[in-house]
Order: structure tokens, then sequence, then C-alpha cells
């Protein structure tokens, strides 16, 4: 027998906050294990890889290798410069440039590193059949629109103990 259409909106909810806790819960143990926020540890891991390469590393190449804005990658930066782990060097031939590197400490934790969820994640996705990929891919961008509704209640994903269905908490 079918689901309902109300169960299909509740268990569809729930599984969005497994992958939002799932998310949380990895970003808390890099934290107290390795004493780096996700974002601490994606710059330092472009900056290793960047250097692998032999790339001239920027706080706009750094930027664009995880993806975010090159105002936010320079905060994150000054925390791992002001921990040790990055120095920030002005270019010899233009001034204005400044170059990072990783110093000893970030090189030695760079190569300790644990490997990220996404990598995981990403890994077992290509495992998958191409067209179930796309089904997945289709599946997640149709349910990004449809939170970015402008009339949504996000209740049920702001409150989780609420069961949707009847507007009672879980716990009660």
């Amino acid at each position: 027998m079918p689901q309902r259409d109300d169960d299909i909106a509740h268990d569809l909810l729930r599984a969005i906050r497994r992958i939002v806790r799932r998310i949380a819960e990895h970003s808390k143990y890099l934290s107290s294990a390795y004493g780096l926020t996700v974002p601490q540890l994606m710059c330092l891991k472009a900056i290793g890889e960047l250097e692998a390469e032999g790339a001239e590393i920027t706080v706009a190449a750094v930027a664009a290798a995880v993806q975010l804005s090159p105002a936010t990658v320079s905060r994150i930066l000054d925390r791992l410069v002001r921990g040790g782990l990055v120095s920030r060097v002005r270019a010899e031939d233009d001034r204005r440039k400044v170059l990072l590197s990783l110093t000893a400490a970030g090189m030695e934790r760079y190569d300790t590193l644990p490997r990220p969820l996404q990598e995981e994640f990403v890994e077992r996705l290509m495992a998958l059949d191409p067209d179930e990929r796309q089904q997945l891919l289709r599946s997640v961008l149709r349910i990004n629109e449809l939170m970015e509704a402008t009339d949504l209640d996000a209740a049920p994903v702001l409150h989780p103990g609420e069961d949707m269905r009847t507007g009672t908490s879980g716990s009660s």
C-alpha cells in the first residue's frame, strides 16, 4: 500500500534532519579530535594540495578550491595563522600579493587530516549507477527548491521533536 502524502512529507523532513545531524556530529568530532572547524580543515587541506601541485597559493586560490568567498577564507586563515598552521608572506615580485604556505606545524597537521565526510559520500555516490545518481541529483535539487519557498512552514525542521502530522511534541 502506498504511503500517505503527509507520511511522505514527514519521512522526507526526518531524512533531511538526519543528514543535518550527521553533518553536525561530524563537525563536532573534527573540532574535538583535531581542534579544527570544518572550514579550517578544508582551507588547510586546500593549501596542502595546492602546495603539492606547486601552485601559487593566494586567498583567492584557496577560496576557489573550497568554494567560499575570499572574505570568509581570509577570516578562516586569520585563525590558522594565529594557530601557527599557516604563514602569510608578501610576494617578492608584487608586494600587493600575499602568498600562503603551511608552517611545519601546519604540514604535520595536514599529513594527519581525517578524510572529509564529503569525500566518503562522493566515493559511495560514484559507485551508484549513473541514472540513479542523476535521479538523486534531480530529487535533491527539487527539495532545495521546495525548501526555498517563501511560504514554507519550517517549524518541523526547527522543532525536530514536533510531529508535523499532529502538531504535538514527541516528548510529551
